[in-house]
């Protein structure tokens, strides 16, 4: 359901239509948790997840309920709307995450809430080369309008300084909120770790954008890091994230 959300906005041509299928979705979590699921896979899928692991409502139609407001196709006002929105999207997610793995821990889930938000901000960056193509653009516009950038600039693929500038500080917060997320670790149940593996791409994403010098277009940054699938295994062998 939750990949199926993700790609609503750029899969229909019509606001509207994305507004029907995420009321499709509203209705069908209404009627899972009275017991009449959609005769629909990712429905019966899903109503057996909420059975098995009692996952709270709440999240599931905050999901919902973020997306339906990210059809409004604009920029972000500011960074701090940014980390709303991906707090209550994304770690929406990882709590419910934490729910199936039966983890009722108050340290996971300040901690799912730090991940959640510095994966909506890299996620952002991530598709900036993207979004660009079509010429949109969706970085906060405080950051933008503080180093000068166009959206513009964006859209022709700038490599200027001030580009790197805008990218520079959107990344020094995702960062700030892995720190954060790390520094409860010694407090958070092992079995929390597989929500949280997602920091091992996050981090990644952080260290090759360091590496190419804040420069959200240079082609390296669209392959993948063979490595990531063992860095991975890794973190899962030692229960950290």
């Amino acid at each position: 359901m939750w990949n199926w959300l993700r790609q609503v906005k750029d899969s229909v041509s019509q606001k509207t239509i994305g507004l029907m299928r995420m009321q499709f979705w509203r209705t069908a979590i209404e009627d899972i948790y009275r017991d009449d699921p959609p005769v629909q896979p990712i429905g019966a899928e899903l109503w057996r997840a909420v059975r098995k692991h009692y996952l709270t409502k709440r999240w599931l139609l905050r999901i919902i309920t973020e997306r339906e407001k990210d059809m409004e196709d604009r920029a972000y006002r500011n960074l701090q709307e940014l980390e709303t929105y991906s707090e209550k999207a994304q770690s929406s997610l990882l709590y419910l995450l934490l729910e199936c793995l039966g983890v009722k821990d108050v340290h996971a889930d300040h901690a799912a809430s730090h991940i959640g938000k510095a994966q909506g901000i890299l996620t952002c960056l991530r598709a900036t080369r993207y979004n660009s193509s079509r010429r949109k653009v969706y970085l906060p516009m405080d950051i933008c309008m503080l180093h000068g950038a166009s959206q513009e600039d964006f859209i022709r693929s700038s490599r200027e300084q001030n580009i790197k500038d805008v990218v520079f500080d959107i990344a020094c917060q995702a960062h700030v909120h892995l720190e954060h997320a790390r520094s409860f670790s010694k407090n958070v149940p092992a079995t929390a770790t597989p929500g949280f593996l997602q920091t091992v791409v996050l981090e990644d994403y952080l260290q090759r954008l360091r590496r190419v010098d804040f420069d959200v277009f240079h082609p390296s940054l669209q392959k993948r890091n063979p490595l990531v699938p063992i860095q991975l295994y890794i973190r899962s062998w030692k229960k950290t994230y």
